[in-house]
């Protein structure tokens, strides 16, 4: 999830932000009289495929393109940006980037000035996760959207931790814990907290919970039809609730997730699971540190969930929209995904890619040789497909930051935690 994690993501990664990968062969931002054609890329954060080397290896295969990136570090200014000149049809880059909590307000406002890419050459919709495609397809059945990295869910966990406790540390039979439960979750740490090590909590925060919990349904916070219908979707309110208890039965470390605070409580060893996705491995292991290494391992989350992950679009209005849906195809074609996933750590959407060598195979030092190719995509083919609306992402952020906060940090009841959720959701829509 690049939103509001695009400075998390950087340094999970070991990241730098770059700015264009190549000169402009022709001065002009299109083909001269060289016939070399310039594809410029937006994105936000560190996105990856230039510090890859993807654009490089494209442009070795064709020799008369040249590709130029630009990069926006927040999604928070860049998505504002892009709609802008979306409306306006001008100042957009050939190919551009979109996070998945915008991707609904993007399919179903902007769909008409997106190329179908669902009919660009090289695309392969039988690659793709199902629910991912949908996510990038428009009511008008256009898939305007090809998806890039994903967010499948596991649990991590410090196996010293919860020795100390007098729990398993075996990955399988920690999942086996919670498996197909989240209150079963509830329950792993209800019996974490009767013997756990004085000044540690089981989980990190109740909003991470909430969040995960959310992730693994398949009606949230939208319909089909793309009515809100998050206040009365039992379902979320459940999730609410079972959120709740773990703040209400001293559960959680009390932590906001992606402050200080939070990265501090990694380092200090202050919580003994936390909620995580693919791309949560890379900054565990940079907040924890070389003291860190073999205890943390990954079981598999209650039930498979998604967090996080991106699309590409191709607007209209640009002058090179074939070489620009080629180039996207190429980009989010399995094999291109494994690459990003070797070098940079994002976990592919295109489950072709589940088996190729370099994802099947794939372990994690750090978390104990954890098979985190196999955890995650076994997690990645569970995911429902769900609604997701234009405003998935503010409701989200207020369930988690106005209302769980409350509830977590303040001792408010989950009823009030809720009320004032509701309150600032309905000012932000």
């Amino acid at each position: 999830m690049r939103t509001g994690l695009s400075s998390l993501l950087a340094a999970a990664l070991g990241a730098t932000l770059l700015g264009g990968c190549a000169p402009d062969h022709d001065g002009a931002g299109g083909t001269g009289g060289s016939g070399v054609t310039t594809l410029t890329v937006g994105v936000f954060g560190a996105f990856g495929y230039q510090e890859a080397g993807l654009y490089d290896a494209y442009t070795r295969l064709h020799p008369n393109v040249v590709i130029r990136q630009t990069s926006i570090a927040r999604n928070e200014n860049y998505h504002p940006q892009l709609l802008t000149h979306l409306g306006a049809g001008s100042g957009l880059a050939d190919i551009q980037a979109v996070e998945v909590g915008n991707i609904a307000e993007i399919t179903a406002t902007q769909a008409g000035k997106l190329t179908d890419l669902g009919r660009a050459p090289g695309v392969d919709r039988s690659a793709f996760l199902p629910w991912k495609w949908a996510q990038g397809t428009a009511r008008n059945g256009k898939t305007v959207a090809l998806g890039t990295d994903i967010g499948p869910q596991g649990v991590c966990y410090r196996k010293d931790l919860f020795a100390k406790a007098g729990l398993p540390t075996d990955r399988e039979a920690v999942g086996a814990l919670w498996a197909g439960d989240w209150r079963a979750y509830l329950e792993a740490g209800t019996r974490y907290q009767e013997g756990a090590p004085e000044g540690t909590a089981f989980v990190d925060s109740a909003s991470g919970v909430l969040a995960a919990i959310n992730g693994s349904g398949a009606e949230r916070f939208y319909d089909a039809k793309g009515e809100v219908v998050y206040k009365t979707n039992p379902a979320v309110k459940d999730a609410w609730n079972l959120a709740a208890a773990f703040a209400e039965g001293g559960l959680t470390a009390r932590l906001q997730q992606f402050t200080p605070a939070w990265d501090q409580g990694f380092a200090e060893g202050a919580f003994a699971t936390v909620s995580c996705p693919a791309w949560m491995l890379g900054h565990i292991q940079d907040k924890t540190g070389p003291a860190g290494k073999g205890k943390w391992d990954v079981a598999a989350a209650p039930r498979p969930g998604n967090w996080g992950g991106s699309f590409l679009v191709v607007p209209s209005a640009g002058k090179h929209t074939a070489e620009a849906a080629r180039l996207a195809a190429w980009l989010t074609a399995p094999a291109q995904q494994a690459v990003l996933f070797e070098k940079r750590g994002s976990f592919p959407s295109a489950s072709a890619a589940y088996r190729l060598p370099v994802v099947a195979g794939a372990t994690h030092p750090y978390f104990g040789g954890a098979p985190i190719g196999a955890i995650f995509a076994r997690a990645a083919q569970g995911v429902p497909v769900a609604a997701v609306g234009p405003k998935d992402l503010v409701i989200q952020q207020n369930l988690a930051d106005v209302g769980m906060l409350q509830v977590d940090q303040r001792g408010r009841s989950a009823q009030e935690g809720w009320d004032a959720a509701v309150k600032a959701i309905d000012n932000a829509l």
